[in-house]
C-alpha cells in the first residue's frame, strides 16, 4: 500500500507540497496527529504517518513514539485501534516498539480469535468478518511475527462470498461493499487463496462513469474510501485500471481541498488525514506504473 501511495507524486507534481504542508498542520505537538476536530487521534496518527512516508517527508519519530509510548501494549484499545497502534510504531524508523510491547500485543490479537477460524472486531465472537482478519494479518505482519493457524481463515472469508462476486463484511449482512470486498481481495491474496472469478467485475462494476467507486450498489454518490480501496484490490489482483482511470483521477483530484488536503467524498467539507492517505494511495495506483 504504501509502495503505491509513494506513487502519488507522479500525478500530483509540486502540488504534492500542499498535501505536505497540511498533514504539518495536523501533526500535534504531543507527537499525534489530529482528526477531524482539534483532539489528537491514534486512528488518524496512522494515515498522518503513511502520508508522510508517502510523499518522502520526515516524520518526526522521536515526539511520535512518545506520543505512541502512552498507549503502553494497547490494553484499552479495541481491535482498530490496535492494529493502528502496531502499525504506528511499525512504521517509525528504526524498529522502535518495545520488545514487550510486541509480545503483548501479539497475544493479545489472539483474543479477538472466532469460533469459525477467522478474526472478529469482539472477543469470543462465534463468526469473524472480512475486516478483522485483513486488520489482523496486517498487525501480524507488522508484528514480524507469523499469523498462527493463518489458514484457518481463509474458510471464514470465503463464506462471505456474496452471489454477485462481492463480499459481506459479516454474515448477517445481505449486501456486499466496496470496502469489505477489498478486505476479502488481500487477505486470500495473503493467504495464496483464490477469490471469486466474477470479484474483479464487480468491483469494476461499482466505479461510476463520472468516476470514483461507491460503497455499494445503492449508494447514491462514490467516495474516495471506496475508490482508493476498490483500486487497491484490483491491482491485487492484476486488473488494469484502463477506461476507468482517467475519471477517477478527475474525481480524486476534485475532492482536493483548499488547505492541501482531501475531502472523503464531494458533499464533504472538511479535508483529514485519513481521506489524504486514500488520494495518494489511490492516485499511485492511477499514476500508470
Amino acid at each position: 500500500m504504501l509502495a503505491a501511495a509513494a506513487r502519488a507524486e507522479n500525478l500530483l507534481g509540486k502540488s504534492a507540497d500542499g498535501v505536505g504542508a497540511f498533514l504539518l498542520s495536523r501533526l500535534s505537538t504531543d507527537g499525534g496527529f489530529r482528526g477531524r476536530s482539534d483532539a489528537t487521534d491514534l486512528y488518524y496518527t496512522v494515515f498522518g504517518i503513511e502520508s508522510f512516508l508517502a510523499i518522502s517527508k520526515e516524520v518526526p519519530a522521536g515526539t511520535v513514539g512518545q506520543y505512541l509510548s502512552g498507549f503502553s501494549a494497547g490494553e484499552s484499545l479495541d481491535l482498530v485501534h490496535l492494529a493502528c497502534l502496531v502499525r504506528c510504531w511499525a512504521s517509525l524508523p528504526g524498529g522502535q516498539m518495545p520488545a514487550a510491547v510486541r509480545t503483548q500485543i501479539a497475544a493479545r490479537l489472539g483474543q479477538f480469535r472466532s469460533a469459525d477460524g477467522g478474526y472478529g472486531p469482539n472477543p469470543g465472537a462465534d463468526f469473524g468478518t472480512a475486516y478483522a482478519c485483513f486488520l489482523v494479518l496486517q498487525a501480524y505482519q507488522d508484528l514480524e511475527i507469523p499469523c498462527p493457524q493463518a489458514a484457518d481463515m481463509a474458510p471464514c472469508i470465503g463464506s462471505l462470498a456474496a452471489p454477485d462476486g462481492g463480499y459481506v463484511n459479516q454474515r448477517d449482512l445481505p449486501v456486499a461493499a466496496t470496502t469489505s470486498t477489498a478486505a476479502a481481495v488481500i487477505a486470500m491474496k495473503q493467504l495464496g487463496r483464490p477469490v471469486q472469478p466474477t470479484t474483479a467485475g464487480w468491483l469494476l462494476a461499482q466505479c461510476r462513469d463520472g468516476g470514483g467507486f461507491v460503497a455499494a450498489g445503492g449508494a447514491p454518490c462514490p467516495d474516495l474510501l471506496s475508490t482508493a480501496t476498490g483500486l487497491h484490490a484490483l491491482a491485487a489482483m492484476n486488473v488494469p485500471a484502463g477506461r476507468i482511470r482517467n475519471p477517477c483521477i478527475d474525481f480524486i483530484m476534485s475532492l482536493r481541498h483548499g488547505d492541501g488536503g482531501f475531502r472523503g467524498c464531494p458533499d464533504d467539507e472538511i479535508a483529514d488525514c485519513e481521506y489524504t492517505y486514500y488520494a495518494l494511495l489511490a492516485l499511485g495506483h492511477l499514476s500508470g506504473e
